[in-house]
């Protein structure tokens, strides 16, 4: 399939599609991840993975690669359709805060509004990969396995 959106429904109680992250789940609060549910998975989904991407902040690395990587989150068994506040279950990934946590939403003071992708990955094959990928090493070895995908977009801006 690729990267392309599919029927995959990515939800979450915490905030809207479109719509403010609350301070809770930011790095000015608490800094937890927001809860998370998701359907129409498609029929051979074998694992999840759950991604979140700032492409709003001010990052290109000597790879050509931008924004800011505050969430990777994988190995999740086919059998789950939520994520609850603050899960640890499953393998984090390394992001760009050079830890293997969820990193909420903190935008630079005065930086204006940044858009944060959180992203549903469906995978065919329960593709166990070790702890600690970066997000374009987790792409990297899934992308062959990717079969349904879908993103929940919010927004955060400090003042």
């Amino acid at each position: 399939m690729g990267f392309a959106l599919s029927d995959l429904h990515l939800s979450s109680t915490a905030f809207n599609q479109s719509c403010s992250i609350p301070t809770k789940h930011t790095g000015e609060g608490e800094d937890v991840s927001p809860n998370f549910s998701w359907s129409n998975g498609p029929e051979n989904t074998q694992a999840y993975a759950v991604i979140c991407h700032d492409p709003d902040a001010p990052l290109i690395t000597t790879k050509g690669n931008y924004g800011f990587v505050h969430w990777v989150y994988y190995n999740i068994p086919a059998t789950i359709n939520t994520l609850k506040e603050g899960c640890t279950e499953y393998t984090n990934g390394m992001t760009d805060f050079g830890k293997q946590i969820y990193g909420g939403p903190m935008p630079p003071n005065g930086h204006g509004q940044h858009h944060y992708y959180f992203w549903i990955l469906a995978l065919d094959k329960n593709v166990v990969v070790e702890p600690g990928l970066t997000m374009y090493e987790l792409l990297a070895q899934v992308e062959p396995n990717v079969i349904g995908m879908n993103r929940l977009i919010g927004h955060y801006q400090r003042d």
